[in-house]
């Protein structure tokens, strides 16, 4: 019996893609996110699996409505400003890791001195000698 040839492509994954429908709050919702100090248009796109043209299509389009909804009490930060802070908050928390470490290591010399001396005489300074 001769063989029927394969259909082309046969055997292959589909290269056609099911396109996703975003609602209209969806995209205000993505826009928004773009909109934050410090956050990158193509991360939150690729966040998201969408391009990032396609976000910057939706950011002219969607961009004036996102906005307006933001409260007027979130001023973005401007860029240098959030790094210094960023830099600050780095800071900070590698004194509070310094600190720490230290409390623990005085801790433990706490506990092994007194572990140490029970059972001992505290060694107390004469006074009545000169």
């Amino acid at each position: 019996m001769p063989e029927e040839p394969e259909p082309e492509g046969a055997g292959l994954p589909s290269q056609r893609r099911q396109r996703r429908r975003w609602s209209t709050e969806e995209k205000i919702a993505i826009v928004r996110e773009s909109f934050v100090p410090g956050v990158s248009v193509s991360g939150i796109a690729r966040y998201h699996g969408i391009a990032p043209n396609q976000l910057f299509t939706w950011r002219r389009h969607y961009g004036p409505a996102a906005r307006q909804e933001a409260r007027e009490d979130d001023k973005p930060v401007p860029g240098p400003r959030y790094r210094a802070l960023q830099r600050r908050v780095h800071q900070l928390e590698w004194l509070l890791g310094k600190k720490t470490l230290e409390n623990e290591m005085l801790r433990r010399a706490l506990n092994l001195a007194e572990t140490t001396l029970q059972g001992r005489d505290p060694v107390l300074p004469n006074n009545d000698e000169p």
